[in-house]
């Protein structure tokens, strides 16, 4: 059974770009699983722990400060996707592709942050 997180659109499509960051990695060039590898995995699984994190807070303003934190990591692991194919590590399907879904994340994260912010003034 989902909780109220799973449920979170932000947080069910960060955890899809996740995992599929974590596939294309994989075909990346050996020398550089501690470079732009190792920086991929950590940026994508970041976005995925502060939403969670910030989903776990109890003030409103703890929670838009993570996500936030989160916003910053996707746009990190965009950039980083973008580089990857002017690296030659990835073809130029797979960064439109994850441009488009980040983009996409990026937009829901505005969007919930607007709304948290809305919450916050009605509490006050």
């Amino acid at each position: 059974m989902a909780t109220g997180l799973e449920n979170l659109e932000i947080y069910k499509l960060s955890v899809r770009l996740e995992i599929f960051v974590y596939k294309v990695v994989k075909k990346f060039p050996i020398d550089e699983k501690y470079n732009s590898v190792s920086q991929l995995k950590r940026s994508s699984s970041s976005i995925v722990n502060n939403i969670a994190e910030a989903y776990g807070k109890f003030s409103y303003g703890a929670k838009i400060n993570h996500i936030c934190i989160a916003r910053g990591e996707a746009e990190e692991t965009k950039s980083g996707l973008q580089r990857a194919y002017l690296k030659g590590f990835i073809s130029e399907k797979i960064a439109d592709f994850t441009t488009m879904k980040y983009t996409e994340l990026l937009k829901k994260m505005n969007s919930y942050i607007k709304f948290l912010r809305n919450k916050q003034t009605d509490a006050a």
